[in-house]
């Protein structure tokens, strides 16, 4: 699905079920599309992650159903699929500002209406990018499990934790153990990869070398990327910024007018160079799967 239509079709099935118990795998399987890339697309483009914006108009729609109607909070909470009236009036006191009672009685309340998306065309910008054809390959690397909603800031910590950790084989001295052997011999740390194959909000992310072979010791993990064609950003410029900009360009702008091109695959590879990653001219790529429309 071409992937402004995808965004709009997306906002149109939430607006349809909001009183159903929908989650974010159900609206990416209605527009099929990956719930991560799902995520992040909405999130660029729209300023809220999918369970934000589901949760906001729930809240709203509450609020006029409390100011149109005689029906009791716990029917209204159970209506918009909270499980207690404990937890619905919690979180429609943080998001209002007022409890129900209070809207009941007169306050006023906040608005949250449907979004409607449209495309807007940035100044004279141009993304650089090549389709490439790469046979499948096998990587090693750390993994951890996130969430979509804060993995922008997250991930950078997951980063200094690895780095400072294996500090001795990252500066260049001769490894000491299994771990720090195999990040050398695998050059673990040339990527970042995000898998979507948990479902929901949550996906795996690997720092990650090509793997040449050998011992996997514990707590390291393998996986193979498949045969795929690649649209690769060339990024220059200190990560994590630069990467993150061109990430938020690729799915607010290059994806929705995109005439050629759309995503495919459950998985995105960040490239990284060696050198100081807080230099001007760093170098690092973003490599996007996708098939021809």
């Amino acid at each position: 699905m071409e992937w402004l239509t995808g965004i709009r079709t997306a906002i149109s099935f939430i607006e349809d079920n909001l009183k159903e118990d929908i989650s974010v795998q159900d609206v990416a399987g209605k527009v099929f599309i990956s719930p991560i890339f799902l995520q992040r697309g909405f999130s660029l483009m729209t300023g809220y992650n999918v369970c934000e914006y589901i949760r906001n108009r729930r809240l709203y729609q509450a609020a006029l159903d409390l100011r149109s109607t005689e029906d009791p909070v716990i029917d209204i909470a159970y209506r918009y699929c909270y499980e207690t009236p404990e937890s619905f009036t919690k979180a429609f006191s943080r998001f209002h500002g007022v409890t129900p009672s209070q809207v009941r009685a007169g306050s006023p309340f906040n608005s949250f209406l449907p979004l409607k998306i449209n495309l807007t065309i940035q100044g004279g910008d141009k993304m650089d990018y090549k389709i490439t054809r790469m046979e499948n390959f096998k990587v090693i690397g750390f993994q951890k499990i996130f969430n979509s909603e804060t993995s922008y800031t997250d991930i950078p910590k997951f980063w200094t934790e690895i780095t400072e950790k294996f500090s001795n084989v990252y500066a260049g001295k001769v490894p000491v153990d299994d771990y720090e052997n195999t990040i050398r011999d695998n050059n673990i740390g040339e990527f970042g990869i995000c898998i979507d194959d948990i479902g929901g909000t949550k996906f795996r992310y690997l720092i990650a070398g090509r793997y040449n072979g050998g011992n996997v010791p514990e707590g390291m993990v393998l996986y193979e990327l498949p045969d795929c064609d690649w649209a690769v950003f060339d990024i220059t410029g200190p990560c994590p910024g630069a990467l993150q900009s061109v990430n938020t360009k690729i799915f607010k702008e290059w994806l929705p007018g995109n005439p050629d091109y759309e995503i495919s695959g459950n998985a995105t590879v960040e490239w990284y160079a060696e050198g100081d990653p807080a230099a001007a001219d760093y170098r690092s790529a973003l490599w996007i799967p996708v098939m021809k429309k």
